[in-house]
């Protein structure tokens, strides 16, 4: 934990922690607006559309959380490294502008969804790279800081973004993903590139989607087909497995908002009592920026473990025949429980197995929750202390 709490208490990675939760009412601002206005296609059941909606209006209004967090967060780091707001906001702005997937298509909304998937990282990325700039002509007039971090952000556009934005770049690092197909591999390094993405603020199912996305649904036609043909079901991760792997949503947060509604610390326990509802559909963007996870150095560690270890524990439980391979493509907004039923073909198994998962995550996610109650309350104590000798 020690290597932890450094990390955690680092200026910048406090700022980004702080940024978060203020930045995630944009969020949902967004969400309520683009939830009425993206169009979806029909559905034969309320929940279906429902479902369908908040799926089209996440990355939309990710970029829009992702424009507010550069703002907020460029006046926190200016604050806390003493640079000029208004010329460190701006050149914050411009950078951020330049960054930006090029070129613009797809209509206002197709953008959107675009810059979407990595519009957290961008923010972040930039807000602390401006900062580095500012921080090195410090002492130089405002004017010369400005244009040597906007001429360094102009040159990087000039070379890679026209032609291979950030989110070009990552999408081709991680296509060779798509050839590993059917195996514990891929499932293992979805899993790992999946969270590891989000703890830096990227929308990692966004990113791998069209790379995975495309081989995972087939995969799953294949198992309906056989299945529907009452022959044995040909593999095993399929889109439907990572029910099994994310209970609650990215991380398997589900217990750690079980944990939290329990906690000690009242900010904690109202956090964990808002969202452990929406947990059960897999809903967790109000724990991801709102407790925050993203770039919480106390919650890094099981956020990444426990999906990697339930992946094992699922790929195992199904290689052995202990629970059906999944059959049915099931929204990963139905919650838990009826998802894993209904995916493997009623098998009630399914459900036991969801239960360990969640067990077994809780019991990953105990030690640091409670070392990040202890945290929490050693801050509010110091403090408290700092404004009493004040």
């Amino acid at each position: 934990m020690p290597p932890l709490r450094a990390f955690g208490d680092l200026p910048a990675v406090v700022a980004v922690r702080d940024s978060l939760p203020r930045s995630f009412v944009a969020l949902l601002a967004a969400v309520l607006v683009f939830v009425v206005i993206v169009p979806v296609g029909p559905s034969a059941s309320l929940a279906g559309q429902l479902a369908a909606r908040w799926a089209g209006a996440l990355l939309p209004s990710l970029a829009v959380m992702g424009a507010a967090l550069l703002v907020i967060l460029a006046l926190r780091l200016a604050r806390a490294l003493d640079l000029p707001a208004v010329p460190y906001v701006a050149t914050c702005v411009a950078a951020f502008a330049l960054s930006l997937p090029q070129p613009f298509a797809g209509g206002a909304l197709g953008y959107l969804r675009a810059a979407g998937s990595t519009g957290l990282f961008l923010a972040i990325v930039v807000c602390l790279g401006v900062a580095a700039g500012f921080v090195a002509v410090r002492g130089r007039p405002a004017i010369l800081a400005i244009a040597v971090v906007l001429a360094a952000f102009a040159g990087l556009v000039a070379l890679f973004a026209l032609h291979h934005p950030l989110a070009n770049l990552l999408f081709a690092a991680l296509a060779p993903l798509g050839a590993l197909g059917d195996s514990y591999v891929a499932l293992m390094l979805i899993v790992l590139i999946e969270t590891l993405l989000w703890l830096i603020g990227v929308h990692g199912p966004a990113l791998l989607a069209a790379v995975v996305t495309p081989v995972y649904i087939t995969l799953q036609s294949q198992n309906g087909d056989a299945f529907a043909h009452h022959l044995p079901l040909p593999h095993i991760v399929v889109v439907s497995l990572f029910l099994f792997v994310f209970p609650g949503g990215a991380g398997a947060t589900l217990p750690l908002a079980a944990w939290l509604a329990i906690s000690r610390v009242p900010r904690l326990r109202a956090v964990g009592r808002a969202v452990f509802v929406p947990s059960f559909c897999n809903i967790n963007e109000p724990l991801l920026f709102g407790l925050p996870i993203v770039f919480n150095g106390f919650l890094a560690v099981p956020f990444v473990l426990a999906p990697l270890v339930l992946a094992t524990t699922t790929y195992a439980a199904v290689a052995l025949g202990w629970v059906t391979r999944p059959v049915a493509y099931i929204p990963s907004a139905i919650p838990t429980f009826v998802s894993t039923y209904l995916a493997t073909s009623f098998d009630a198994r399914a459900v036991l197995l969801a239960l360990a998962n969640i067990a077994i995550a809780g019991l990953i996610y105990l030690p640091f929750v409670r070392a990040y109650e202890n945290h929490v309350l050693r801050e509010a104590s110091l403090l408290g202390m700092t404004v009493k000798e004040s």
